[in-house]
């Protein structure tokens, strides 16, 4: 929005009004580029933090943190005078995004049946898609609304962290986390409830056992560490890391700025970014229907095909026909839109939700929140360094930065293929036996450490094996 960068970014401005500007580096600023990626930032070093008050004090009292740092973050954020003001805000928000990423995946988790655990899992994505699908519609409708239009817009993500507050006084605490603080009535209680049914025996039985093995574990983190920890923690780290090199935060964070580049005004940059949105919470769907139907590995491995595909064309498109100083057809923008839309697409029911789902499912209990909290990190370090670098890379590469994300969804797509083993209908508790032991590749790092306990085994522990 021009208000916006007139107050907080007038060198940016007075660069974007200049008719003979470079296309691909008009908006190169890295002050500019810090207001978007100290939000991920802030979340990478709040994660672990999140970490151990998850572990502490449990699920839903993370998660009320995170809406206290939401809306603090959003006053901030709409009230401020200058760019200091604005970033504070962002951490502010940051904070809430590395206490909310922690908690909400791992709630989700241990609350969900087996059988339905990545179509609920993946309605923490579907959400996330909703609220950018918001977002683009509240940025398009406040467009118009000088000169303070920019306010209503950050402003108005206090209304989610409002819901979120809420939400968080009312859900029930996972019976996981009730049992691992001592509180095995209320555990019970608790799963009677999520449940509907009286009859939980077997399943709390198998939560209690679990924890008793994950009480043994005094240093998570030191555990996190050994070889048999491996597997999970390299696969969860990976898949972060991945996620945010398909590009698709970089589209998605700078889609108005793309667009632009590519020769919409304004307002239609911002309506293009609206039909992004809605492909992206449509495209989601797909997933929780078929993520417990088709399996994590071949959804992962159709999206990098599809994604290559597009990223590649994209900057062949650019390549040919977008040159510093002149614009594309409307015909070519519109085939850049579309191809915009088939990347979206594949990446929302693919790398998005799964991104998530797999590290938190994969994870032992004894190592789930610290595991949980690496792969929460990685994931805003990795946001952070594409959103940081990625206005500047597009003006130094031009059209060959589709080609160095599409370099990167090539690599992705062969560790899916020979490093990532299916996960689908497995319960979390028996993973180590049903996954990592039969993988030829992962079996060899699920040996013997010195621990007295069998790391995950389907039969229950002796009392001896307990001792």
């Amino acid at each position: 929005m021009d208000d916006f960068l007139i107050k907080f970014f007038p060198k940016v401005h007075e660069r974007k009004l200049q008719a003979k500007e470079n296309n691909y580096c008009k908006y190169d600023d890295q002050f500019l580029q810090l207001f978007t990626s100290s939000l991920y930032l802030a979340a990478l070093f709040s994660s672990f933090a999140a970490s151990k008050v998850c572990t502490k004090f449990g699920r839903k009292p993370t998660i009320l943190v995170a809406s206290i740092f939401f809306l603090a973050g959003a006053a901030l954020s709409a009230s401020a005078q200058n760019l200091w003001m604005l970033i504070i805000g962002r951490i502010l928000l940051g904070f809430g995004v590395g206490f909310g990423n922690e908690a909400v995946p791992l709630f989700l988790s241990e609350i969900a049946p087996v059988k339905y655990r990545g179509a609920v899992n993946i309605l923490f994505q579907l959400f996330v898609t909703i609220g950018i699908f918001i977002a683009n519609l509240v940025n398009y409708g406040t467009l118009k609304l000088h000169p303070n239009g920019w306010r209503v817009s950050l402003g108005l993500a206090g209304v989610p962290a409002i819901i979120l507050f809420i939400g968080s006084l009312i859900i029930t605490e996972t019976p996981s986390s009730l049992v691992e603080r001592g509180k095995e009535s209320a555990g019970l209680k608790a799963l009677r409830k999520i449940r509907g049914v009286e009859q939980v025996d077997s399943e709390f039985e198998q939560i209690v056992w679990a924890s008793k093995i994950a009480q043994q574990v005094k240093h998570p983190y030191k555990k996190l560490m050994k070889k048999s920890s491996m597997p999970p923690l390299i696969i969860g780290i990976m898949l972060q890391v991945f996620q945010q090199f398909t590009g698709i935060n970089a589209i998605m964070f700078y889609a108005p700025v793309l667009f632009q580049t590519v020769g919409f005004r304004n307002d239609a940059s911002l309506l293009s970014s609206v039909i992004t949105g809605l492909v992206n919470v449509l495209s989601t769907l797909v997933s929780v229907y078929a993520v417990d139907k088709v399996g994590r590995r071949k959804l992962l491995l159709q999206a990098c095909v599809q994604m290559f595909i597009s990223q590649t064309a994209i900057g062949a498109i650019l390549l040919a026909h977008l040159h510093a100083t002149d614009s594309l057809t409307k015909v070519q923008a519109g085939f850049v839109v579309a191809l915009v839309c088939l990347f979206v697409m594949s990446f929302a029911w693919s790398w998005g939700p799964l991104g998530w789902l797999i590290p938190s499912e994969t994870f032992p209990l004894e190592t789930r929140t610290a595991g949980f909290a690496f792969a929460v990190s990685s994931n805003m370090l990795f946001t952070f360094i594409i959103a940081q670098a990625f206005l500047s890379m597009m003006c130094h590469l031009r059209a060959s930065i589709f080609f160095f994300f599409a370099a990167w969804i090539f690599i992705m797509g062969m560790f899916v293929l020979f490093l990532l083993p299916e996960t689908k209908n497995v319960p979390i508790d028996v993973m180590v036996d049903r996954v990592w032991k039969r993988h030829p590749v992962w079996k060899k790092f699920m040996v013997d450490d010195g621990e007295v306990w069998n790391n995950g085994s389907s039969s229950k522990p002796t009392n001896l094996e307990i001792i």
